[in-house]
Formats: structure tokens, sequence, C-alpha cells
């Protein structure tokens, strides 16, 4: 059976404000053809999100002069809860809106120095003139939009707490932007770099499932296409980390392996599908929201 993709690469992101390796860091995935054409993977660990966008592209590039369709998987989010570009004013109220929002906004240096607290404060200032829906930072980074701790406030007329694939695997927020097992800070970070890397593809790559549509996808439906990005959650492949194995390469290795193996069971395609609800749903995640694969 033809496999829909010949390369994944998975990418575990980080929000840091300083160059780091190790544990908590940026670390980046690679499973691909070997010269036997068996999958071989190995890994990379850059020290700043300006490295690892460098990295990725230079990956995706090698693979695709090769004739490797690849697969790329960000574990941050692709989207917000339905209804936040219009809160946000902007004129195109939907993900492209979001992601040229934030694109043009977020200041990211090369030395991880960013601006992701900030710019929190400023989408609150414009949605409500309120610490809030965006919370939580160091105390050092509060302001009056901006607060450290979870402010009590009225959800009515807000965009909602959680996108749809949140809620379907009660996961936090991306409104909460600082603390253990949170990831709003890497979404605003992430969203930029991934628009970045969409924009170097060109026409010959699509992002899962705005321009794809929230449907199973088969070989046709990728025809042309050199690169697919997607939004993956680390907690869907099993983690057995090998003996010294950092957790956070764990974490990719894992996710790679697990597409791969679902592409090899001709089962990869159906995980694109439509998960659940109905053509409101659709409409929302196809516009907006994203969906995690797999969820």
């Amino acid at each position: 059976m033809t496999r829909l993709f010949n390369a994944y690469v998975m990418v575990g992101w980080s929000a840091g404000s300083k160059p780091a390796t190790g544990k908590d860091s940026v670390w980046i995935g690679v499973l691909k053809p070997d010269a036997r054409f068996r999958l071989q993977f190995e890994a990379h660990n850059p020290a700043t999100r300006d490295e690892a966008v460098a990295l990725l592209t230079k990956i995706v590039g090698d693979l695709n002069r090769l004739r490797q369709r690849v697969l790329i998987g960000f574990d941050f989010a692709l989207g917000y809860p339905e209804g936040t570009a219009a809160a946000l004013k902007l004129k195109s109220p939907d993900w492209r809106g979001l992601w040229d929002f934030l694109g043009n906004r977020v200041s990211d240096k090369p030395n991880n120095i960013n601006s992701r607290f900030n710019d929190a404060a400023q989408m609150n200032r414009i949605m409500t003139d309120q610490p809030w829906p965006f919370w939580g930072c160091p105390p050092r980074d509060a302001q009056r939009t901006l607060t450290s701790t979870k402010p009590a406030y009225d959800h009515a007329g807000l965009p909602p707490l959680q996108r749809r694939t949140e809620s379907a695997l009660k996961t936090k927020p991306l409104w909460q932007l600082y603390g253990a097992g949170t990831v709003g800070g890497e979404a605003i970070l992430g969203i930029p770099r991934a628009r970045a890397l969409l924009a170097s593809l060109g026409d010959e790559a699509k992002v899962w499932p705005f321009q794809t549509g929230w449907k199973a996808l088969k070989e046709s439906d990728l025809d042309g296409l050199k690169a697919l990005i997607v939004e993956v959650n680390p907690a869907f492949a099993e983690l057995k980390p090998e003996a010294g194995e950092i957790v956070d390469r764990a974490k990719v290795r894992a996710l790679a392996e697990h597409v791969a193996r679902l592409d090899d069971a001709g089962r990869l395609g159906a995980a694109f599908a439509q998960a659940k609800g109905g053509e409101a749903d659709r409409a929302a995640v196809e516009a907006e929201e994203g969906w995690i694969l797999g969820a």
C-alpha cells in the first residue's frame, strides 16, 4: 500500500525567553527514508526558535528536492476559538486573518526574547479593554490588561473558553499563557513561525484542516503538494523513552513513528476526517479553530 507521505517531521515547541537545549526546549524529530528506503529517525535540538525555523526550512527543502512529501506536525495550536478574529476586529475574521495579525505583531528575537505577554495584553485591550480573556504571566509582566492569576469575569459575548478540539480532549485553554501544562504562549510565538514556513513553501504546501477541509484525505487530495502542516499532540503516541533519552526527544520520535505506522497501515488518511459534530462544527473548525490530528 502506498503511503500518503514519504517523511514525517514533528516539532516540539517552546516559548522560552532565552536560548536553551535539552529539557523544555525546541526539538525537531525527522523520520525519513534512508538509502534503502527504510525509515530512519534523527533528532535536532536547536537552541532558539530562529535556528529551529531555519533548520526546519532546510530539512523540508532537502526532502522535497528528493521528491519526498512531508507531513509537518507542530505541537502548538494553529487556530483560536470561534469568534476570536471577529473580537479582534480583523478584516479577515478567520484563521488567515489571525495568522497575519500575529505574524505582523509578534516580536521574537534571535536570542528568544519575545513579546508574547505584551501581545496578549494588547489583544485583551482590543477585545475587552480588561485583563481577559488572555491571562497568566510572571508578575514582572503583569499590566492593566494582563494579570498573573486568572481573573473572575463574565464570559458572555466573548469567544468560547476552549476550541472544540480542546473541549474534546479536556486540555487547558489557549487563553492561559503561563504555568504548568499551558500552551497559550507557544501558540502566540508558534503561529507566526508556521506562517513564515508556509510562505516559504508557497502553493506546494497547505495547512490542515484550513486549506484541505476537515475530511479524510487520499492521494488525489495531496496531488501537487510537497508538505502538509498539521497540529499534533504528544499524548496520542505511546511514550517509551530509550535509555538516556530526554523525554522531549522521545515525544517527537514517538509522534513521528506513530503517524508513520498509521500511514503504513493505510489508516492515516482517515485520521484527517471530521471527528465529531455537525455542519456548524465543521465550518468553525475549517475557518478558524483548526483541529488536533487524532483528537
